[in-house]
């Protein structure tokens, strides 16, 4: 029996060890040090209503053509709510799908389509981030090389989503 229980440990020891071993040969990707911080766009003053309603009357229309039912969010640069619409029939559940990605494309400076990547990847860390949203839907609102806010749209697949975000995006230059 004790023979036994030796054997066990022993055998146990060298498969932890191995992994160990296996795991340290295996270089993190999250320990190479860019030279440029990512998404290091500055902050410019916040979306105003009338652009933020044309951002939302573009997309709206995107979705209309499209036979879509979308709910439509533009926050400001501090992901503060600016602008909303829910089309005819959009689901109830995504009003706040399309708030929390606006919020976390202004927020974190990025589309969130960069945090669903990510996350598919193996990223899983960034669940532990506050206000992470891993889909795609969001994207920030750039106007003269600064963050002025981002609009996001649920209601749909994640590519119908972004689609409609992206047309009214393309409304801000």
């Amino acid at each position: 029996m004790q023979l036994r229980l030796l054997t066990v440990a022993v055998l146990g020891g060298a498969l932890f060890a191995a992994g160990a071993a296996s795991a340290q040969d295996k270089p993190n990707p999250l320990d190479a040090v860019p030279d440029k911080m990512p998404a290091d766009v500055p902050y410019g003053a916040p979306i105003g209503i009338e652009p933020a309603r044309a951002a939302i009357a573009a997309a709206a229309a995107e979705a209309k053509k499209r036979d879509w039912k979308m709910n439509i969010t533009v926050v400001d640069s501090g992901g503060n709510l600016v602008a909303f619409e829910r089309m005819d029939g959009a689901q109830l559940a995504s009003i706040a799908i399309s708030q929390h990605k606006a919020r976390a494309a202004a927020t974190y400076r990025r589309e969130t389509k960069v945090f669903e990547g990510a996350i598919q990847a193996g990223f899983t860390y960034l669940l532990t981030l506050d206000d992470i949203t891993a889909s795609r839907g969001g994207i920030p609102l750039i106007a003269g090389g600064k963050l002025i806010g981002a609009i996001g749209c649920s209601g749909g697949t994640g590519s119908q989503d972004e689609l409609t975000c992206k047309a009214g995006a393309a409304t801000v230059k």
